[in-house]
């Protein structure tokens, strides 16, 4: 065998065994174990009815965001997956989301988005048959040709409407267009922001663990919005300086959204788990 040959013949082993891979957690999924017995079977039939539960995070943050809640889910039955969310732009981090539904879960779904999260599920979830529902927590819930930006500081009170030096720390990733660059919370303002709730040390891990936003993403414009043919949940945190209350209940009352206030900041997810963990059951419970 030539060189050449070899090398295609290695490729293609290598394509047909990662098509393999991709193909194999799907087909496993869906086709479960076979049960030994009718007990067994009832359990398993029990267990697929519920919806699976994805998770996306916002910027700023990364999946641990969500870990009382996913804790907890886990513990009443449900199957959790968190999704990437690459806070690269709007519609790629849909389109990845999308993929992943697509791909990694079987039968219905119910998205939950925090924050730019809910950017992002609002999108992914256009022409997604098994999504049922759409859940979200301190998040935005875009409707066609809007922004981030535009929807921060569509009200008073939004610490991310003040001038981006004072909010930002960017760093110009070479790998992005220039002038779009990652954008960080600065960490003297994370906690009086985001985790005013929080201990000023749990506070401090979330600020130094920040996954950085591009910035592009927070300004570019909403495609047609999933919460139009889709039912919603809203939970909103009465005291946060990200999203403030009124601008969150203005997006669930046009979306005709279920709407569930806390006691909490931006990140509601950490600061009040069980009642997050009980709109999530909910939405995944009503047919």
């Amino acid at each position: 065998m030539t060189t050449s040959s070899h090398r295609l013949t290695t490729r293609l082993a290598i394509g047909a065994a990662a098509a393999a891979l991709i193909a194999v957690p799907t087909a496993a999924h869906a086709a479960g174990t076979p049960s030994t017995s009718s007990t067994a079977s009832a359990t398993s039939t029990t267990k697929a009815a519920k919806p699976t539960i994805v998770l996306v995070h916002g910027a700023w943050a990364d999946a641990s965001s969500f870990a009382p809640v996913t804790k907890r889910l886990q513990s009443d039955g449900y199957t959790v997956v968190s999704a990437p969310n690459p806070l690269r732009g709007l519609s790629t981090d849909a389109a990845s989301l999308k993929a992943f539904v697509e791909q990694a879960t079987t039968g219905p779904v119910v998205l939950v988005g925090h924050s730019y999260g809910g950017a992002v599920i609002t999108n992914a979830a256009k022409g997604l048959s098994r999504v049922t529902d759409l859940v979200y927590v301190d998040a935005f819930a875009p409707d066609k040709g809007e922004t981030v930006v535009q929807l921060s500081g569509s009200v008073p009170g939004s610490a991310l409407a003040a001038d981006p030096k004072t909010v930002f720390d960017a760093v110009q990733d070479p790998n992005l267009p220039a002038g779009d660059p990652d954008l960080y919370i600065k960490e003297t303002l994370f906690k009086s922001a985001f985790a005013a709730h929080l201990s000023g040390s749990k506070a401090a891990v979330l600020a130094a663990s920040q996954s950085p936003v591009a910035g592009g993403a927070l300004q570019e414009p909403s495609g047609d919005p999933a919460w139009k043919t889709i039912p919603s949940w809203f939970v909103i945190g009465s005291s946060d300086k990200v999203i403030p209350a009124a601008g969150q209940e203005a997006m669930a009352k046009r979306a005709h959204g279920d709407v569930t206030k806390v006691k909490a900041d931006h990140l509601s997810m950490l600061e009040q788990p069980s009642a997050i963990t009980r709109v999530i059951e909910t939405a995944a419970k009503t047919k």
